[in-house]
């Protein structure tokens, strides 16, 4: 009779053992799986962030070369903001995933860009 409880034990608790043995493999595999995912969507976030940082320094290099040849006194204000612009830009951590601020960081540029463009738009 101990032999069969035992043989009906180990029946019964056969699929507690799948279930738990299949739940770890699961939960390894999605693992690994959505830290690949999590890798190529970061590395896509950070391209588009480069990106739209690069178009920014580009644009503040051009106009800060434009508005160079012509110094005029009412373009000073438009330089100081420029120079503000490039300097935000030069500051940003761009190797740093780990900041804290850098959604609010950019933000900020992004309104700087848009405070530059607004200036340099009534120049030409």
């Amino acid at each position: 009779m101990a032999g069969s409880q035992d043989m009906f034990d180990a029946i019964v608790m056969a699929d507690e053992r799948f279930h738990g043995e299949g739940y770890r493999e699961g939960y390894e595999e999605g693992s690994s799986l959505g830290v690949m995912e999590g890798r190529q969507h970061g590395s896509l976030q950070g391209a588009r962030i480069g990106s739209e940082i690069g178009c920014y320094q580009g644009f503040a290099f051009a106009w800060k070369c434009l508005l160079h040849s012509c110094t005029a006194e009412k373009d000073s204000r438009k330089m100081k903001v420029l120079e503000s612009l490039i300097g935000m830009i030069q500051k940003f951590p761009y190797d740093d995933p780990t900041y804290d601020k850098l959604h609010e960081d950019l933000d900020k540029i992004r309104g700087k860009f848009k405070q530059v463009r607004a200036l340099v738009s009534s120049c030409w």
